[in-house]
């Protein structure tokens, strides 16, 4: 007879794992199926390893600018293995602690690959073979994976995706980037400060393109003084891979052909959804290019069935798949009779965006184009970082934050900035907008003496001409 349980989780990322801990929480049985690693790719091949060698990288490029802070550090390198064995080994512990987190909660952990059966029945195929697993409800948090090239498929030589990137086996002396999202431009940065020579190819007219168009003009001209080649709004044409290297013919703006010859190239063109070969077809799931449709907190059109994370749509995120997972946990628990729950929709909105670039990206809402796409009379404002003490101080004086408002309303409508540590600054904004705040509340909050957070409130008096230091 089948295990029964409340709730099936398949996937274990960080919506998956989170969900499960939600639902072991509220007093449900509940069971997660993972094929790999718990914590999924996140945790073990993005965004926790990603961070650790971008911080091997930071601190190597301040070990070089050391002289600028009257410090003298001579014969500076990077040991490329030491960085990579530490990146696995921040991966590794923080893979046992969700294995802990699993056990502390109860929940049942069933190791192999999921196949739905029905909407509310798994097969599970592992090391013991087949076992088929039932609940009330199941949700689908399967992740997505790195889309190739049709091309040039990523072979872990010449030619990387993401996870190939974070365990190179040489440093590339040459280095071709296909794509500037996220993942795209950290990656960059990261060989780039390693010692890599750096060619950024991307076919929209601006790179980080979905920030809003000043963060993208400041990060280009950064990059570029960095000694990174940006090339935007061009195309890869093809890829010829050898054993020494990859040759690529390169649509430049212009129209023209540039052939250049490359020691390994990334390509970061976005994801595709792991939802194949789950069972969600004979289902009658609905999806669309692979992505599973779903309402505000996480339903699909199969009753009993939900979803969560990057087989849903967008913005692809690990802390938005995080909070769809508590939201589909509550919705599950609700729908079983527990009345002391009251889930919240997801508000996209509210979703803030990082990218863990030299200097990082932090955004959330509308840029302030959309912002007028979208109807709205707008007030922007803008705060440099050499007009703050404490950036100064650091030597961090490069960055500016900018917020955009409704000018009837005085509504924070999104807030963007580049430069030193704005990844950790941005949730002050993220939470003002979950709070409906406007820009009044903004201005009459005291920022502490001296932090770069200063540069937050600037903004927002800039935005009504009232900004002080400027």
């Amino acid at each position: 007879m089948a295990d029964q349980y409340d709730v099936i989780i398949l996937g274990s990322g960080p919506g998956g794992y989170v969900a499960a801990i939600r639902c072991a929480q509220l007093g449900l049985k509940t069971a997660i199926v993972e094929r790999e690693n718990l914590g999924g790719i996140c945790l073990n091949w993005g965004c926790i390893p990603t961070k650790a060698l971008l911080r091997s990288a930071e601190v190597l490029n301040h070990m070089k600018h050391a002289a600028a802070y009257g410090l003298a550090a001579d014969n500076i390198r990077a040991d490329l293995d030491a960085v990579v064995k530490r990146s696995r080994g921040v991966a590794m512990q923080l893979n046992q602690g969700v294995t802990h987190l699993m056990k502390k909660n109860k929940i049942a952990v069933h190791m192999g690959s999921g196949v739905l059966k029905s909407a509310t029945t798994v097969e599970v195929t592992g090391e013991k073979g087949a076992e088929t697993i039932s609940a009330k409800h199941v949700i689908v948090a399967t992740g997505a994976r790195a889309r190739d090239l049709p091309f040039a498929k990523a072979d872990g030589q010449r030619v990387w995706t993401y996870r190939h990137a974070m365990t190179p086996k040489e440093l590339p002396s040459k280095l071709l980037v296909i794509g500037s999202g996220a993942i795209g431009i950290e990656f960059a940065s990261f060989y780039n400060d390693m010692g890599s020579d750096v060619t950024v190819v991307e076919m929209m007219d601006r790179i980080v393109p979905v920030e809003d168009a000043d963060v993208s003009a400041f990060l280009e001209k950064a990059l570029t003084k960095q000694g990174i080649k940006i090339m935007t709004g061009a195309g890869v044409d093809s890829l010829s891979v050898s054993a020494t290297g990859v040759k690529a013919k390169i649509k430049a703006k212009d129209g023209k052909i540039v052939e250049e010859t490359y020691t390994h190239t990334i390509v970061a063109v976005g994801i595709v959804p792991n939802t194949e070969n789950i069972g969600i077809e004979a289902l009658g799931v609905t999806a669309d290019r692979g992505f599973i449709t779903i309402d505000g907190y996480g339903r699909t059109n199969v009753k009993g069935l939900w979803a969560i994370g990057d087989v849903t749509p967008g913005p692809w995120l690990a802390h938005k798949a995080s909070h769809e997972g508590v939201i589909a946990a509550e919705a599950i628990a609700a729908e079983l009779g527990n009345k002391d729950v009251h889930p919240h929709p997801m508000d996209r909105m509210n979703i803030p965006g990082c990218t863990y670039c030299h200097p990082q990206i932090a955004s959330v809402g509308l840029t302030e184009a959309k912002a007028k796409e979208a109807g709205y009379t707008v007030k922007a404002g803008t705060f440099p970082f050499i007009g703050n003490g404490k950036a100064i101080a650091l030597g961090e004086a490069e960055g500016f934050v900018k917020t955009v408002f409704d000018a009837k309303t005085g509504e924070l409508l999104g807030a963007h900035m580049i430069g030193a540590e704005v990844t950790e600054m941005i949730q002050g904004y993220v939470i003002g907008k979950t709070l409906e705040t406007t820009e009044a509340e903004l201005m009459h909050t005291i920022f502490p003496h001296p932090t770069i957070s200063e540069s937050m409130h600037e903004s927002v008096l800039a935005a009504y001409g009232r900004a002080i230091h400027i």
